[in-house]
């Protein structure tokens, strides 16, 4: 019968060691958006060749990093759950980040940080400008509330959602309700606190975040590019910004 761990039990090094292998941390990183993918796909999308992914995948799943679902014949790989999706979050916080060599209109930089999925929302300048609107409008009430210019420039974390301890507003629930958003009822926290890494600024994650994301899929306000995880804002979804979120996208 295994018991539960005491802390001294624990040993956070075997999860360094894990981690210290660069390519199997690119294989966790392509699945940071919630998605399930294929092995081969998978490996494309983290650009580690596919004679070696099978090996990371099978340490990252005994580790419990991952979790495999089978449908039909093949067999498909996602994250074990929104806490390593929250980890890897924070490991990118303070993780060295590659120099952005340039953001002009198309590139990969660009599309990454204008719009982008999470592991259980919408990111990017996307993501911030959805969260500031439900501020502004007070969909959201508690915590601090406030946005500070004065301070904001020597501290843009300070920003819309520093304090996340918020709650719907009744006109938030009005608004989600007319929107026709729904919101998961799964036990976790209605909004997490999560900064965006590009604007460093809050957005919104947790169960609401998750929603709104699933409905822009749902409504094709946004698309999935065919590999990575930026999205792109369709025509419909343009208008749907404008005339629902107040958020002028170009």
């Amino acid at each position: 019968m295994r018991t539960e761990p005491v802390l001294g039990d624990v040993e956070i090094a075997e999860i360094g060691t894990l981690l210290a292998d660069r390519s199997r941390c690119r294989v966790l990183m392509a699945l940071i958006d919630g998605r399930a993918l294929a092995a081969s796909v998978l490996a494309d999308e983290a650009g580690v060749a596919r004679s070696t992914a099978s090996s990371h995948l099978a340490k990252l799943t005994e580790a419990g990093f991952l979790r495999v679902e089978t449908h039909g014949r093949h067999r498909y790989y996602r994250l074990a759950g929104p806490e390593v999706g929250e980890l890897l979050e924070k490991l990118t916080q303070i993780a060295p980040a590659r120099p952005v060599r340039s953001l002009r209109d198309g590139n990969r930089g660009a599309q990454l940080r204008a719009a982008r999925t999470c592991y259980d929302h919408m990111a990017g300048r996307l993501g911030v400008g959805i969260m500031a609107h439900f501020v502004e409008c007070r969909y959201l009430v508690g915590g601090d509330g406030e946005f500070h210019p004065e301070s904001a420039p020597h501290d843009k974390i300070i920003g819309y959602g520093r304090d996340v301890a918020y709650e719907l507003s009744p006109a938030g629930r009005d608004f989600i309700d007319e929107v026709g958003i729904t919101i998961p009822d799964n036990g976790r926290s209605l909004i997490r606190y999560c900064v965006d890494w590009s604007e460093q600024r809050h957005h919104m994650a947790g169960r609401l975040g998750r929603a709104i994301l699933d409905h822009f899929l749902a409504n094709a306000w946004i698309a999935r590019r065919p590999v990575g995880r930026s999205v792109q804002v369709t025509a419909n979804g343009s208008r749907a910004l404008a005339d629902i979120f107040d958020i002028s996208w170009n």
